[in-house]
């Protein structure tokens, strides 16, 4: 009743070897020659290098720098200390409106 089922091998040791090599050769940015050489697709080579340990993730972008610029809702509380009522309303509001009403309020 049991059937004997062989493994299928999607990598020899010979494609390991010449990925590996050409990884070390190109990087990430060789992933596509790689995989075309391979005949195979750009997410199963790059499975392999992870599972033979050799792959390198691309580091992450930095966050925007836009960090000094203030956020909404700091602007929000800053019209409502000028105003001195109740700004939520105007939470749909872009900054540059924000910014354009406090400065107004801010001459008045």
């Amino acid at each position: 009743m049991a059937e004997n089922t062989a493994k299928v091998v999607n990598y020899t040791s010979e494609m390991v070897e010449k990925m590996i090599a050409m990884y070390e050769e190109l990087g990430n940015d060789g992933l596509d020659q790689i995989a075309d050489a391979m005949d195979k697709s750009v997410r199963s080579v790059r499975s392999k290098l992870v599972r033979e340990g050799v792959y390198i993730a691309s580091p992450k972008g930095k966050p925007s720098a836009k960090s000094s610029e203030p956020t909404k809702k700091e602007l929000l509380n800053s019209l409502e200390a000028i105003v001195g009522f109740d700004c939520t309303p105007l939470t749909g509001a872009t900054k540059q409106g924000l910014a354009m009403l406090i400065s107004y309020a801010e001459n008045k």
